[in-house]
């Protein structure tokens, strides 16, 4: 059975292999014994089977990937047009707070929803529609170089891990993951404290000057991101070699849109810092 340590795509049953040995269900028996054995030694009837999905692919999760990614930046597009200026922050604190909800819901669910995934996908482009606007606003120009540097960012992690033949070790999973907790934990306390003193914490507010501390995290947050690709990388690769359900492509697909938009925020608030 194949488990992660990545929050998002972890979950004990994700990638179970599909398929059963020769001459037995997928449970492990014979076809021909008895459901349960019968203590009067009738023959009772097998439960029907049930129907077989079909096994995860890598073009399955690339699919679903850019229909979770058009989905958010359709709506990050709408935000961006139709929301007025005056309700500009309170639509990204808004949607930032039930995007994360959401993904809270759809990484501690069983069985993935592909209605949750695109869900998020939707509420998460308001959050994405209305900090570009905010970042475009104050830094005109800055948003296309985001985007470049975002997807350039996610090519070169994918061609690295393909051409260098990277391997996932449970080391590095380790460091990685910790490493993210740590960070997110430390971006809360952040995040409160600048709620509280009305100031921009130690990363800052969107204009301004900015320090090397500022500096230093957003660069340690992009890294952390570029880390985390790789971990769902691997987790995609082995899922498909294992035979996962077809399903778990949302899973898959649902990670990386997540992945994703974190480091978008980060490029953007990088490119800011340097153009200040």
């Amino acid at each position: 059975m194949l488990r992660s340590s990545n929050p998002i795509l972890s979950k004990q049953d994700a990638f179970t292999p599909a398929a059963p040995q020769y001459g037995q269900t997928q449970y492990g028996r014979s076809p021909y014994q008895q459901y349960p054995p019968d203590p009067y030694g009738r023959q009772s009837q097998p439960p029907a089977p049930q129907v077989d999905e079909g096994r995860m692919t890598f073009d399955d999760v690339v699919t679903k990937t850019a229909v979770t990614m058009g989905v958010l930046a359709i709506a990050a597009g709408l935000a961006w047009m139709l929301v007025p200026a005056a309700l500009y922050f309170p639509a990204m604190v808004l949607s930032g707070l039930v995007g994360f909800v959401v993904v809270m819901i759809v990484s501690f669910r069983r069985v993935v929803s592909p209605a949750l995934v695109l869900a998020y996908a939707a509420i998460e482009g308001i959050f994405i529609g209305m900090i570009s606007k905010v970042f475009e606003s104050y830094y005109p120009g800055i948003v296309g170089q985001a985007v470049v540097a975002t997807f350039f960012a996610a090519g070169a992690t994918l061609a690295a891990y393909k051409i260098f033949n990277i391997r996932v070790t449970a080391k590095f999973t380790k460091i990685v993951v910790i490493s993210t907790l740590a960070f997110a934990a430390l971006l809360l306390v952040n995040f409160i404290f600048s709620i509280a003193t009305g100031s921009g914490g130690l990363r800052g507010g969107i204009v301004g000057p900015v320090g090397p501390l500022a500096l230093g995290i957003s660069a340690i947050a992009i890294v952390l991101a570029v880390l985390n690709l790789v971990l769902d990388f691997d987790y995609i690769e082995r899922g498909v070699a294992m035979g996962a359900p077809a399903r778990e492509s949302w899973r898959g697909a649902f990670g990386l849109t997540v992945t994703m938009v974190w480091l978008y925020v980060e490029m953007l608030r990088l490119l800011s810092y340097l153009r200040r």
